[in-house]
């Protein structure tokens, strides 16, 4: 079996790499269409480059060095062995034959996050399912797919959940609307099984659950569904991940992240507080 890597994943590196050459780049007062002319390619090509969206070239980044001025033979030198460190696979490389594209970047991000806080409307968080409760939510949404394809996405999302147990622990602050733990999926026995994991992982030092009950009627989050990630790198900002059917939005400007949080916080505010967490599961356990 494969284990997740604690350290900055290759996700990770991409976006301060590019956050560099950014920086670089504007320095010298150069456009983003004089820098892709330079390395044969686009002004969108640089853009998507400056985000980590894409992989690296050493050859684009030593002509980009270059052309921003950076002589120093030590700079140079950590920054292109930063471009290699960015191309290494993730653990998750292995599957990409069921990861699409807009989830492999949130799969690398949550990866280096140090602090996720999430708020979810119709299903457990990923990190927080159970096998069986994996299997059913992945069916719902995949439903022609064949049983070994299925098999390999709950794969995926169990070995996920490692992060919450190995050195360097993520933290997670989920806030989970009470019909998420209303709604039986995969049946009676797979939600009870469900609930009662929760109530093992509210134990966990690094794990804080929180429901938000009917009674608080309507919310600041009724938009729905998104997840804030934290990292212990500097020069990173906070990403908001918004899930889609078929896409997925990650949001980093200050004003959108700020939104987000403070809708974050109101959520936490008129939620139960964390200790009556195991009270609420264990009396919805009861009724299930």
């Amino acid at each position: 079996m494969a284990t997740v890597e604690s350290q900055t994943g290759p996700t990770v590196l991409r976006i301060l790499l590019g956050a560099q050459l950014r920086r670089l780049r504007e320095a010298k007062g150069i456009s983003r269409e004089d820098a892709g002319y330079a390395i044969r390619a686009s002004g969108s090509k640089i853009s998507r480059m400056e985000l980590g969206r894409v992989s690296f070239k050493s050859r684009d980044v030593a002509d980009l060095l270059t052309l921003y001025g950076v002589t120093d033979e030590d700079e140079r030198a950590a920054l292109l062995s930063l471009a290699d460190q960015a191309n290494t696979p993730g653990w998750w490389h292995r599957y990409n034959d069921v990861l699409p594209s807009w989830f492999e970047v949130y799969v690398g991000l949550e990866g280096a996050a140090s602090l996720i806080r999430t708020y979810e409307v119709q299903f457990v968080p990923g990190l927080l399912q159970t096998e069986d409760y994996a299997r059913a939510v992945i069916t719902l949404g995949h439903a022609d797919a064949p049983v070994e394809e299925i098999d390999r996405r709950v794969s995926l999302r169990m070995t996920r959940q490692r992060l919450l147990t190995q050195p360097g622990t993520l933290r997670l602050w989920a806030v989970v609307d009470e019909a998420v733990l209303r709604r039986p999926i995969g049946g009676p026995e797979v939600m009870r099984g469900q609930i009662q994991a929760l109530i093992e992982a509210t134990k966990l030092p690094n794990v804080t659950l929180q429901v938000l009950p009917f009674s608080v009627g309507g919310h600041a989050a009724a938009g729905g569904a998104f997840s804030i990630l934290r990292f212990p790198e500097p020069d990173l900002p906070d990403v908001v991940y918004v899930e889609q059917l078929t896409s997925a939005l990650y949001l980093d400007k200050r004003e959108d992240v700020d939104h987000y949080r403070k809708v974050m916080e109101r959520v936490c505010v008129e939620a139960e507080p964390p200790d009556r967490t195991v009270e609420i599961l264990s009396r919805i356990l009861r009724e299930t």
